[in-house]
């Protein structure tokens, strides 16, 4: 585990007496967002789930003096290091695309923690975020952990810096603060995370984290009103040992160890099965004390999965917690999947390929999935948008019909990317992107526009279209 930065810490508590409770602590939350430049909300069912101001239809504009992301601007300065091609990436938002190995496996460590940890009212005790703004400041991704002034992970050759105060979150834990302190005790928080890093098959500047918080009261740890009246969790004049931080009892450091153990070797079951070797390896972190790494032996190899520990109880004063003591985890979804899945290299993840997406449209995120190398050969990409005939005959399985009988085994896909209605003229436009690839040689644009027209050609003449 990379210890120059936190583990990407650790989504909220839905057992409040009535749901109408969450749903103002929502709106509470979402109001101090969008005050401080933050988020804005999305939708409010079994999770709880915000929008930020970056999105598909607002990239992220560099201009010479300023950088614009979304609605906000911020001013260059000494400390701006972000590149344009780093900021293309924002938006793309991978765990939230349906078929995609990321989404699967957020699904899956979800599904773990809703049914493992109900709340009351049938609803899930854990809290899920999984669309937080990614632009933090530098209080954010650093102070509010804990962070020295002089670590090592706030230069800027760690991470990529709008301006002095703000930069691209560089882990998750960077939202744990401001959630505790809106009241937050349960919850999971999921996004992408930028760090300059080496370039090779298993690191790229973005990549994914999911982590986990829970905090529990005395009557929590002990479950017993006797108990919870006769043992404290807090110890005034303790010292801080391996085993524990000054302030905390023994006791409740072992419950409270013995909770998070627990909850991890099961997660690590859910992933990898129910057999699969388990290791804790002691570990340091600026934010928790004790630490550990878990390491889980995968086809032959043992593989470091996650780091945790137990909270640093100056985090909790400070976020205004400090009623209570808590435990937190993080994972890189990139280093499971790659082995789940058996994908060589991160940078498919990106993949706008064809061939790689298609090996995950699957409805179940359980299904078992091998990653198959697709064709050496490159693809070649082109759209086709035409009004359709307005007699309502045109039907899209016609169309796939023509492309197939014209452009033959060097189609590799068709699909529907847009439908579009227009008021005044009353009519509907259509429009398909097709993907060129042969099997067994390089097909060049040029060849793939030869097709492309004949198709155009074909369409206009038998299903009479009008390309646009």
């Amino acid at each position: 585990m990379d210890a120059r930065l936190p583990y990407g810490l650790l989504s909220e508590d839905y057992s409040l007496p009535k749901r109408r409770h969450i749903k103002m602590r929502v709106q509470l939350l979402n109001a101090f967002w969008r005050a401080t430049g933050g988020l804005q909300r999305r939708s409010f069912h079994s999770s709880c789930y915000c929008s930020g101001v970056v999105d598909g239809r607002k990239p992220a504009v560099p201009t010479e003096k300023k950088i614009t992301i979304g609605d906000v601007t911020y001013e260059r300065d000494s400390w701006t290091n972000i590149t344009p091609k780093v900021l293309e990436h924002l938006g793309r938002n991978l765990h939230l695309q349906q078929y995609h190995p990321l989404a699967f496996l957020k699904r899956r460590i979800e599904n773990f923690f809703y049914k493992n940890y109900p709340g009351r009212s049938r609803s899930p005790l854990f809290t899920l975020f999984d669309n937080l703004n990614p632009v933090v400041t530098t209080e954010q991704n650093f102070d509010s952990l804990l962070v020295p002034a002089d670590h090592v992970s706030r230069a800027k050759s760690d991470c990529y810096y709008l301006n002095e105060n703000y930069l691209l979150r560089a882990h998750t834990s960077s939202h744990q603060v401001e959630l505790i302190r809106m009241g937050m005790n349960n919850f999971l928080v999921v996004g992408d995370v930028y760090r300059r890093d080496e370039i090779d098959k298993s690191h790229y500047p973005v990549f994914h984290q999911m982590e986990g918080v829970r905090l529990l009261t005395k009557h929590d740890i002990f479950r017993n009103e006797n108990l919870a009246t006769e043992l404290p969790i807090f110890d005034p004049n303790g010292l801080r040992t391996a085993e524990k931080q000054e302030t905390h009892t023994l006791d409740a450091v072992y419950i409270l160890t013995k909770s998070l153990k627990t909850c991890l070797n099961e997660l690590c079951q859910e992933l990898f099965g129910k057999d699969v070797e388990i290791r804790w390896v002691e570990a340091y972190f600026p934010f928790t004390h004790p630490s550990w790494e878990i390491e889980v032996k995968f086809q032959g190899e043992w593989l470091e999965i996650l780091g945790c520990g137990i909270m640093e109880q100056k985090l909790l004063v400070n976020a205004g917690a400090d009623d209570k003591i808590g435990w937190a985890f993080g994972l890189g979804l990139e280093r499971i999947a790659m082995k789940l899945y058996g994908i060589p290299d991160i940078r498919l993840f990106w993949s706008v390929d064809s061939g790689f997406l298609h090996q995950f449209q699957v409805d179940d995120p359980y299904t078992p999935i091998t990653y198959k190398a697709v064709s050496q050969y490159p693809q070649c990409i082109n759209d086709i948008s035409f009004w359709l005939p307005a007699d309502g005959t045109f039907t899209s399985s016609d169309f796939y019909d023509l492309v197939r009988s014209i452009g033959g085994d060097m189609v590799e896909q068709v699909s529907l990317v847009d439908e579009f209605h227009h008021l005044k003229k009353s009519r509907w436009s259509h429009c398909y992107r097709i993907v060129y690839r042969h099997m067994q040689k390089t097909l060049s644009q040029e060849e793939a526009n030869k097709i492309h027209k004949l198709i155009e050609e074909a369409a206009t003449r038998d299903l009479r279209v009008e390309i646009r």
